[in-house]
Formats: structure tokens, C-alpha cells, sequence
């Protein structure tokens, strides 16, 4: 049995280094940020303990093996010799990512089906088993190399169980985490959301000051593998639960919808921060700060988020108001993919991390001393 992987944490655009600061204090070994993700080394413990634990990581892959080749009989030979049972049980359902750059094979469609086969023959062509889950796989060629992974997580890592309902245009679970962490907030000093929509800035904020595992009520692809470890997946839970602690610090959550603040008190509730995080319908003018400083953070509306022409400049215009009003000695941040819609802040702000939000390239701004 193989006791150490080559693993890659799969992240949005922006998020690597955060990630692969994230993994340098769970794992041992070399932790290499790379575009798009992290790679780094482990065992099974490190395969279980990273879905467990990762706040800003889409999914985890484990690279079971990098073959070079030209043509498609020799992607089926090569990848029909890796240890595929290793991971899949005969009979799983799969499925083929692939993608291909300056490679003699462009048509991602037959690499994808030329490593089903492949892999369908290794297992030795089983019958379907509809009990089991979707096994994803991913082929990625890079020239006349082909690196062929699978994935341990399953669905992303965003979907941490809790958000059941949404509002318009909602801030993924990994994202929000990370621009918290990117803004250096550990769960010290107060932090409002004035405009918290469906609430997960608030909900992962409740969550990482509680230092609870983000993975730790929900099911992963690793689970179906033919060497799935319960024991030692049950007692990392356990260790992680160990490791909680309790909030003392205020954590607000605020919006103008009702709606949206009552889908955001239903996520937090799942989510097991309901007490944890106060809410109210209130608008920008009415906000007063909940201590004398903290930290205000915030995903405003934009025009290319809501897919509708809106003048959103005095929406932008109170924002800064606040700023410079009540919540002057607080620290502030929003995440905008609009320079001009942010520039009707009327603050000197800098650029602390280009993200990546609904397809678009999102600004995260912070305001300067």
C-alpha cells in the first residue's frame, strides 16, 4: 500500500498562498503554492485530515501517476497499468475531467474517454453498483505529458452542508473564509457584515473563530475507497471537535432584506453558529459599530454580479459614510470587481488580494490608515 501521496488542494484564482499557508500547519513536508492550487505530500491521515479541515481548498486530488505519450493507444496502456484499485472500488460510477495544452491529443472528449476504458479495464469491467458514489477523475496534458489524478472530496469543499437556501449572486463558503484570512481576522475583534445577504461571511467567521472544522458534517469521495479507514477518520473528528473553542467575540450580521436575513439566521442555524452571530434588518445609515473598533467587511451588490443596470454609487457613497463616520476607527475591507464603482467609497483604499467571484475578477479593497 502506498504511504505517502503527491497531493494537489485545488483553489480558486487568488487563494493559493492562503491555502498553502492553511496546509503548512496541518501537514509536514514541502508545501508548493502552484496556479490554481497547493501541491504538497501525505498519507491517508493527511488525505482525510485536509478535507476535514481546509477552509479555502474546491477539492483535494491525489496524483496517482504522470504519463508521457503521443497518441491514444499509449494513454490506454500507460493508464491501464496505475493502481486504480487502489482507489475506486469495481463497479463505482465514473467520470473524466480532462483538459489538454500543447499536447498532440486536443480532443478532450476521447482522453476522457480513453481513460474510462482504461480505467474500466484495470477493474476488470464490473457491473454497475448504484449504491456507490460518483467516482471524478481528472487527465490533464501538459505538452506530451498526461498527470492523472483522483479526486478525494467529492462535492466541492465549499458545500459545508449548511447553506441549504441562498440570495442573489451568493459568496462561496471557500471565498468568504479566505478573505477573512487574506484581512489577517482570527476571531479576536469584533467583526460586522452590513450587507451579509444570505450570511456567509458571518457563518465562516463564526466558524473559524470557533476553530471548527469546516468538513466536519459532511461525506467525502475517500470514504467509498476500497481502503477507507474509519477508525482513523473518526478519530480525527474527534481531535478536531477537541480543538473547538467558544466565541467571545461579537460577530453581526446586518442587511436591509428580510428575506435574505431570514435564509442567513436558517444557514447559521445549520451550521450550528446561531447563537454565535447577531442579526438585524437594518440599512447602512441606521449601522452603528457593536465596540469601539473591529473589523467591517462586506460583499456590496455590482452591476455585473446582479446581471442588472443599477446605479449602485450611493450605495458605495454610504459605505464610505460609515467609514468615515461611526466606523472610523474600525478596520475596513469589501470585495468589488468594479475600480470605479469602488472609488465612490471616497476613501484611500489598497488592493489586498485579487479573487476570483461568479466568473469575474473581484477586487478585495481595504481601506488605508
Amino acid at each position: 500500500m502506498i504511504s505517502d501521496f503527491q497531493l494537489f488542494a485545488v483553489t480558486a484564482p487568488g487563494l493559493e498562498e492562503i491555502c498553502a499557508a492553511e496546509l503548512r500547519g496541518m501537514v509536514s513536508g514541502e508545501v508548493v503554492p502552484e496556479a490554481g492550487g497547493v501541491a504538497f505530500s501525505g498519507g491517508l491521515r493527511e488525505v482525510y485530515l485536509v478535507n476535514l479541515g481546509l477552509r479555502t481548498a474546491s477539492r483535494v486530488l491525489v496524483r496517482i501517476g504522470s504519463i508521457r505519450c503521443r497518441d491514444f493507444p499509449s494513454l490506454f496502456q500507460k493508464a491501464l497499468r496505475l493502481p486504480w484499485g487502489r482507489f475506486i472500488r469495481p463497479g463505482a460510477p465514473l467520470t473524466v475531467r480532462a483538459s489538454s495544452r500543447a499536447s498532440r491529443l486536443v480532443h478532450t472528449g476521447r482522453i476522457a474517454e480513453t481513460v474510462m476504458a482504461a480505467v474500466s479495464r484495470s477493474l476488470g469491467h464490473p457491473p454497475p453498483v448504484s449504491a456507490l458514489p460518483e467516482q471524478l477523475i481528472v487527465a490533464r496534458f501538459d505538452g506530451d505529458e498526461c498527470l492523472l489524478s483522483v479526486d478525494s472530496s467529492g462535492a466541492l469543499l465549499h458545500r459545508r452542508g449548511y447553506r441549504q437556501e441562498q440570495g442573489e449572486a451568493p459568496l462561496r463558503e471557500t471565498l468568504a473564509a479566505g478573505i477573512l484570512m487574506v484581512l489577517g481576522w482570527d476571531g479576536k475583534t469584533p467583526l460586522q457584515d452590513p450587507l451579509c445577504g444570505s450570511g456567509t461571511i458571518p457563518i465562516e467567521a463564526a466558524l473559524l473563530a470557533a476553530n471548527r472544522a469546516p468538513g466536519h458534517r459532511r461525506q467525502f469521495a475517500f470514504m467509498a475507497w476500497p481502503r477507507f479507514r474509519a477508525g482513523l477518520w473518526e478519530a480525527l473528528v474527534k481531535e478536531a471537535a477537541a480543538r473547538e473553542k467558544p466565541v467571545t467575540v461579537a460577530i453581526h450580521g446586518s442587511d436591509i432584506d428580510a428575506a435574505a436575513l431570514a435564509i442567513a439566521e436558517a444557514n447559521a442555524a445549520r451550521a450550528g453558529v446561531l447563537p454565535t452571530v447577531s442579526w438585524e434588518r437594518k440599512p447602512l445609515a441606521a449601522l452603528a459599530p457593536c465596540a469601539h473598533a473591529g473589523l467591517l467587511i462586506g460583499n456590496p451588490p455590482y452591476g455585473r454580479r446582479l446581471g442588472r443596470e443599477q446605479d449602485l454609487r450611493p450605495l458605495y457613497r454610504q459605505l464610505g459614510q460609515l467609514l468615515r463616520g461611526p466606523f472610523a476607527d474600525w478596520e475596513g475591507a469589501f470585495l468589488c470587481p468594479e475600480p470605479a464603482l469602488a472609488g465612490a467609497v471616497g476613501l484611500p483604499l489598497e488592493e489586498a488580494a485579487v479573487l476570483a467571484h461568479g466568473g469575474l475578477k473581484a477586487h478585495l479593497y481595504r481601506r488605508l490608515p
